[in-house]
């Protein structure tokens, strides 16, 4: 009986050690770096990388964004409080005296290029003779 209990504990360390065989491949084959599991995760690693740095150049990119619009925004504020003061100043102005004299009305110099270009280039006058 010792004999069979000594061949069957050789069957199964030969089986076991068979078995660890077969998972060390595996393994193997899991953590390889060119096609398997740990391949992809060192490409993702790199990955992870470099998408590290592109968002912490564009968190400084907005930073500097920000500042900059923060800076234009008080400026157009300040401009936008002096115009105020001085449209309200222009209120303080008396009106010019209004002309009577409605005879004389002055064309602006591109009222007065489309008038000639309406009126004929040659034009036909008629002289005392031709009044007949």
């Amino acid at each position: 009986m010792d004999i069979i209990a000594d061949i069957l504990l050789a069957a199964g360390a030969f089986g076991a050690g068979f078995y660890c065989l077969v998972l060390g491949r595996r393994l193997n084959r899991f953590n390889n770096l060119e096609k398997g599991v740990g391949g992809a995760v060192a490409v993702l690693s790199i990955q992870v990388d470099d998408l590290k740095k592109t968002l912490d150049a564009a968190q400084t990119a907005a930073g500097v964004s920000a500042s900059t619009l923060t800076e234009l925004v008080e400026r157009a504020e300040t401009i936008t409080r002096r115009l105020e003061l001085q449209m309200a100043s222009l209120h303080d102005i008396p009106e010019a005296p209004k002309s009577t004299d409605t005879t004389t009305v002055k064309q602006s110099p591109k009222q007065q290029e489309t008038a000639r270009e309406s009126e004929p280039m040659f034009m036909r006058r008629r002289t005392q003779g031709d009044a007949a």
